[in-house]
């Protein structure tokens, strides 16, 4: 072998760089989340005990991918499935997600309105690229997940909808209505991130039926359509006898200006496969799969077949349901239960009964306390001096844009043993006695 002269590379002074990109680069902000688990990287490497709470992901040691699922993507794999994908999907996996969208929620698409993507992330931005245009208008609930870095990202202009928790933080349509005139998009999630929250059934068909009114009258004057941005990846994990519920299967009339998006990610505890799909209108796929198609957020090919193999075998899925979800609501009811026995013993907690998703919304009302002489002056400083001195890490709600300062954080179970929940409570017990 020839030996080289390797050039070290140099990159000039900090922020010349970075002064010549662009202003949508300077836009961005970066994840608090992202921000948060290196503090946890940083205690955990240190040796400490942490019940990591955070991530809204899955530890496969406790929540593995179907196994009838992993057989399906070996036999792609060695079957030779490992070209590139047609743009809109492999024509199988659509035509499931078809029949999947039948048999679940009730309503009939056709293979046009299908279009399969690397996540459902990447389809949250093709519908606001495809929709939205600089300085429209976008009105979404907050808390919630990265409306308001799509909003940024696409130059739109974003109202958020402060929720509270006597409505499980979902919106109603009292507090929407106002907005809908001037409204190009409206973006809601059930069950929802953060909260793990089911929106009512009757608030979600008097918004749907809200977008189909508002778009009459916008038809009479030539003015653009009103789109309904329906994010439902959660939709399967829903517990306590609450049914999900899909907009269209309620209010028909809306299926036109409906966009869902859905995938593997949650319910099949599948979120590195990156198999995720949408529904809507052919004219608003095909132009969504355009742009899929020129940045190339494709699904893997092997794991698009062995999907739409899964999907076809409902009672592997059906399987797989029950034993995923019965561990999900056990680690949730065992939070609920925990944190409801440290009210009931004068602690300044509460939270709101797990209804759907992976997380559970709590309060930890401390806000204004002292702890070691420091004030805690904001959720912020909560969530350190829990991280610090009780070893439980969550997310606060300001991460998903509800600003207040009211102690409300999201718990995620997907990566944490029933032991590690169990072991928490008394170090958290014993911080909450020193404030």
């Amino acid at each position: 072998m020839v030996n080289k002269t390797i050039v070290e590379l140099s990159f000039g002074p900090k922020g010349v760089v970075d002064a010549s990109l662009s202003e949508s680069a300077h836009s961005l902000v970066g994840s608090e989340i992202l921000k948060i688990a290196s503090e946890i990287r940083a205690m955990v490497a240190a040796g400490k005990t942490v019940c990591n709470l955070t991530v809204g992901d899955f530890n496969s040691k406790y929540f593995p991918i179907p196994a009838v699922l992993l057989e399906e993507i070996h036999k792609a794999f060695i079957a030779g499935e490992t070209n590139y994908p047609p743009s809109d999907g492999v024509l199988a996996l659509r035509q499931a997600v078809a029949e999947f969208a039948a048999r679940e929620y009730g309503v009939r698409y056709p293979v046009e309105s299908t279009l399969i993507a690397s996540g459902s992330r990447p389809l949250l931005y093709a519908a606001y690229r495809c929709v939205v245009n600089p300085g429209d208008v976008v009105v979404y609930p907050a808390p919630s997940w990265n409306n308001n870095h799509y909003v940024t990202l696409t130059q739109a202009k974003g109202i958020d909808i402060p929720t509270h928790a006597e409505d499980g933080f979902q919106p109603t349509l009292a507090q929407l209505a106002p907005h809908l005139g001037s409204a190009q998009m409206l973006a809601l999630n059930t069950p929802l991130n953060p909260s793990g929250t089911v929106m009512q059934v009757e608030h979600l068909r008097a918004i749907a039926q809200a977008v189909v009114d508002e778009n009459a009258k916008r038809a009479k004057v030539g003015r653009r359509h009103l789109f309904l941005l329906f994010d439902q990846v959660y939709g399967s994990l829903v517990f306590g006898g609450i049914k999900h519920e899909h907009p269209a299967a309620l209010v028909p009339e809306v299926a036109p200006w409906l966009i869902t998006v859905d995938g593997i990610s949650k319910g099949l505890a599948a979120t590195g496969l990156r198999v995720g799909w949408l529904l809507a209108a052919p004219e608003v796929t095909a132009r969504m799969r355009d742009l899929i198609g020129h940045i190339g957020a494709w699904a893997p090919r092997p794991e698009q077949v062995a999907t739409a193999r899964f999907l076809r075998n409902e009672a592997a899925v059906d399987a797989f349901r029950k034993t995923m979800n019965a561990a999900v609501d056990e680690r949730l009811e065992a939070l609920y239960a925990g944190f409801n026995a440290m009210k009931a013993d004068g602690f300044p907690v509460e939270c709101i009964q797990p209804q759907g998703a992976i997380y559970l919304s709590l309060r930890i009302a401390i806000a204004g306390r002292e702890l070691d002489g420091k004030v805690l002056d904001g959720n912020d400083a909560i969530r350190k001096a829990i991280l610090e001195h009780a070893g439980l890490a969550v997310v606060p709600f300001q991460a998903f844009g509800l600003m207040e300062e009211t102690g409300w954080f999201r718990l995620s179970v997907g990566a944490v043993s029933m032991d590690e929940i169990t072991l928490m409570f008394p170090r958290l017990r014993t911080l909450l006695s020193r404030t």
